[in-house]
This record gives C-alpha cells, sequence and structure tokens, in this order.
C-alpha cells in the first residue's frame, strides 16, 4: 500500500513539473553573436538589419524632385542632368542567428520572426575599417556619406542598422513535444515582422503606385454618373 501511495505521488509530482516546464522561465538565447563584416556593427539579438537610403533623382508628374530611397530608381529615361549613380555603393542586408533555445529547448526561428520587433541599433563604430573610416560620419543614428548631412547631393548614402528583439513571451509560447510553439492565442493573432526591404516597391515611382487607384475612382465615378442617368429618364435608353 505504502509503495502505491509512493508510486502515485511521484507520478504526480512528474505531471506537475510537466505542466510547469509548458511555460517559458527564462530568456531565449541566440547561437552567436551577429555582425556585420564590412562595417563591424555587432548584436546579441535574433536578427541583424543593415538598411541604406541613397540620395537620388525621382521624376513624377510634377517634375524632378531628390529623395532618400532604399533602392535604386531607375534613370534610363530621365535626361542628361537627373541621372542616378547605377547603382548603391553599399547594399541592404539582413543577418540571422542559427538557432535559439529557451530553457534547454529549441525555439524554432519561424516563431522568433513572427513574434520579434525591429528596434533601432545604434552602434559605436571604434571597429569602422580605415577605408570606410574616410567615407563615412557618425550622422543620426547610423553614418553619413554627406559633407554636409543638411545639404546631401545626389549620390550620397545614408545607412542605419536594426536588431530584431522579441517581447515578452509569456502566454505567446508553450512547450509541446520538447519544442517551443505558438500558444492558441498568439497564433489567432500572430505579429508580422516588416518585410527588410521591398526592392519592387522601393523602385516604383509615386505616380505608378497611384495610377490604379486613378483608374479605380475613374470607373466608380463613371458607374455612380450612370446609375444617376437611369434614375431620372425612369431607365429607359
Amino acid at each position: 500500500m505504502k509503495r502505491t501511495v509512493f508510486l502515485l505521488a511521484t507520478l504526480m509530482a512528474c505531471m506537475a513539473s510537466g505542466r510547469a516546464q509548458t511555460l517559458p522561465e527564462g530568456e531565449p538565447k541566440p547561437d552567436r553573436v551577429l555582425r556585420d563584416p564590412d562595417f563591424g556593427v555587432e548584436s546579441g539579438q535574433f536578427g541583424l538589419e543593415r538598411r541604406v537610403e541613397m540620395y537620388q533623382w525621382r521624376r513624377d508628374a510634377r517634375g524632378y524632385s531628390s529623395v532618400w530611397n532604399n533602392a535604386l530608381i531607375d534613370s534610363g529615361d530621365f535626361d542628361e542632368a537627373h541621372r542616378n549613380p547605377p547603382r548603391l555603393p553599399v547594399r541592404n542586408r539582413q543577418w540571422w542567428v542559427g538557432r535559439v533555445t529557451l530553457d534547454g529547448h529549441p525555439l524554432p526561428l519561424d516563431t522568433v520572426r513572427l513574434l520579434g520587433q525591429w528596434a533601432t541599433l545604434r552602434p559605436g563604430f571604434s571597429h569602422l575599417p580605415g577605408n570606410l573610416a574616410a567615407s563615412f560620419q557618425p550622422e543620426g543614428d547610423g553614418m553619413g556619406s554627406a559633407f554636409n548631412p543638411l545639404d546631401p547631393q545626389i549620390g550620397d548614402v545614408r545607412i542605419t542598422w536594426h536588431e530584431l528583439v522579441l517581447p515578452p513571451l509569456a502566454g505567446k509560447i508553450e512547450l509541446r513535444d520538447g519544442v517551443w510553439a505558438l500558444s492558441a492565442r498568439a497564433a489567432a493573432a500572430p505579429a508580422a515582422v516588416r518585410p527588410a526591404v521591398d526592392i519592387a516597391a522601393a523602385t516604383r515611382e509615386p505616380a505608378r503606385q497611384l495610377r490604379p487607384w486613378l483608374i479605380a475612382l475613374a470607373i466608380g465615378s463613371l458607374a455612380g454618373l450612370w446609375f444617376l442617368i437611369r434614375a431620372l429618364t425612369g431607365g429607359k435608353h
């Protein structure tokens, strides 16, 4: 009898321990430190992103204007005085950790990306290579190539860095078969991570982006006018 009671108590303790381990207790740990090899910027978080913008000419219905843009604007059909450089001198890039663990159990990278949020990283540049130190200077939260940041010239570049951080995970994940997974509540309304750089959208001109909306507006207006005419004429042609 005593042995049976002991076994039942042991079983209940194990079950209680198993339930306790379904919720996160510690902090998620990446398998390595992330590093931008070109600029020496490091992050101990789960993703590192380098965002690059270049000062370029853009043309729309009102003519030419200069803007910061994170992808090359095609100026092949611009006039000679408004040509952009043929390429970005520095690329947009991302780096990701290979593995994340929490309380000794794996936390899948897909889950990390889904729950993570991009935060501005303000690095020090003590390890900036000499050739880059001659071309860039601290500017805002990052670096820039403009001699006068208040008066950038076409082809000038500015760079910022961002790291993917995780919010508190209580209530967002639970342990299933030894692996952390989204909880039912988090899976119903997951937080989406902003895409790093939408190259296709960035290279479109504003006038082209608005064109589908203008077409839809015109069609809607014509349809409304047609219904109004039918109502006034009693449906007669």
